[in-house]
């Protein structure tokens, strides 16, 4: 089966299946935590060479403090649990997001959890977090301003290639598929840029009821679909950055 190079989750839903069960929300995220971890797994056995989840949207901070506390603590229980395995099975863990905004406890986890698994080279997992697309798109667009105010950057020169090295996402190749889960159809500012030329997969499973038979079931319907990016003819590569690292 052919697999992406590239996959992204927008992983959908953990507080309705709580609230299905009639349960605090933050099972609903425990629950979702473990899902995390099969996921991880399944892909790593697959083949899939770069992993990206929508952890925590910049939007969810507007959340209630106690929740977003809880998923803070989560994180942090996660990194450390996860930090040691991440490096037996040669996994390079990074982050993309406003991570200045997380708290600093959560910040020196996640900071040690990058630096420890920077060698490692099967695949790469990196979590978005405090994220949002358009507030990455708005930082890079100043930063490209700035190099054009220093004398640094002819603005005449700006291209698609410029842009995108000012991503958080620089050096990463695009997703080739995106999947959500929870029914919603949408991407809800999620990498607008490098999905530009994604395919899409959408499933009505929330997030802590996806196993690796709906994976399989989103990769199948994958390996399905001709990948034309514009073009006619046969198959071809995506447009744009190759497999970085």
């Amino acid at each position: 089966m052919r697999v992406p190079n590239h996959l992204a989750i927008i992983m959908d839903g953990n507080g309705r299946w709580a609230e299905q069960r009639r349960l605090p929300r933050v099972i609903g995220h425990r629950k979702g935590a473990e899902t995390v971890q099969s996921v991880v797994s399944e892909c790593l056995r697959l083949g899939v060479r770069h992993l990206t989840l929508y952890a925590f949207s910049s939007e969810n901070w507007g959340r209630p403090r106690d929740e977003v506390d809880a998923l803070m603590e989560l994180l942090g229980i996660f990194l450390k649990r996860e930090i040691r395995q991440l490096g037996s099975r040669d996994i390079r863990f990074t982050a993309i997001g406003e991570l200045d905004r997380l708290p600093a406890k959560i910040r020196t986890i996640l900071d040690q959890a990058i630096d420890e698994t920077a060698g490692n080279r099967t695949m790469t997992l990196t979590l978005a977090l405090s994220y949002g697309s358009r507030n990455e798109l708005a930082r890079a667009a100043r930063s490209l301003a700035a190099k054009a105010a220093a004398g640094l950057l002819d603005p005449a020169a700006i291209d698609e290639e410029c842009l995108a090295a000012e991503l958080d996402t620089a050096g990463f190749p695009d997703p080739d598929l995106v999947i959500r889960t929870s029914g919603e159809m949408r991407i809800s500012n999620f990498l607008l840029w490098q999905a530009a030329y994604a395919e899409f997969y959408f499933t009505e499973v929330f997030w802590p009821d996806f196993s690796t038979a709906q994976l399989h079931a989103a990769l199948e319907e994958f390996a399905r679909r001709e990948r034309r990016f514009g073009l006619t003819g046969a198959q071809v590569s995506p447009p744009g950055r190759e497999n970085g690292h």
